[in-house]
């Protein structure tokens, strides 16, 4: 998690700082610091502010092995959202190619947690970070997921939505004008009303398909 964390991909630096050492070496774990023992491919280690430490890859590899499938993956999202490596370089590591086949350049944890949750529940997995055009090509807004064949705007609420909430309400009045649907969720619906995230998305795609047929 330090090597994520240098790296640049949000994760707690220092609880504990996490190193890698060869299998020969006499230095232990203490408090504050986790030793592990392995041999490294040199192809495996980079300079990252002026320290060693373990690739990209070799990094969301090693996360796969101790995280959860969806922190993994938030793991991956932040890589390719920060330009360190791309989804077909990924889908190529064994370990990480059914995640990889949902990869995406999410712009915060919690959207990447709220696709995840979708796709577990059997939902099709949305576009991520969409632009939004109204019939004339004008340019409205950028959605957090989308369902392109319904229409269907998804949005994550973080904390800083109340900052920006005029913002945010002037370009939702843009979109549902534009022919648009819009759900909003927070961080406490995906974590604690995931049952009813669920069932607004699916109802409002099944209404989409009744429409349609």
């Amino acid at each position: 998690m330090t090597a994520a964390w240098l790296l640049g991909l949000g994760f707690d630096p220092t609880q504990p700082v996490e190193i890698v050492v060869s299998p020969t070496s006499g230095l232990r774990s203490r408090a504050g610091l986790t030793v592990r023992r392995c041999n490294i491919s040199p192809s495996d280690v980079v300079q990252v502010r002026g320290l060693r430490a373990t690739s990209v890859h070799r990094t969301l590899c090693d996360l796969r092995l101790r995280l959860p499938a969806v922190e993994t993956l938030v793991a991956i999202d932040a890589a390719i959202c920060a330009g360190l490596t791309d989804r077909t370089s990924l889908v190529a590591h064994r370990r990480l190619q059914s995640l990889a086949i949902l990869a995406a350049p999410a712009e915060s944890p919690m959207e990447t947690r709220l696709r995840w949750l979708l796709v577990q529940s059997g939902l099709p997995n949305p576009e991520v970070q969409s632009d939004l055009r109204d019939s004339e090509g004008q340019f409205l807004g950028r959605a957090d997921l989308y369902y392109s064949a319904a229409r269907l705007v998804i949005e994550y609420d973080g904390g800083n939505h109340r900052d920006r909430l005029v913002e945010d309400n002037r370009r939702q009045n843009l979109l549902i004008n534009a022919g648009f649907r819009i759900l909003r969720f927070t961080a406490t619906d995906v974590h604690q009303r995931s049952d009813v995230v669920v069932a607004q998305v699916r109802s409002a795609l099944v209404r989409v398909s009744s429409h349609s047929r």
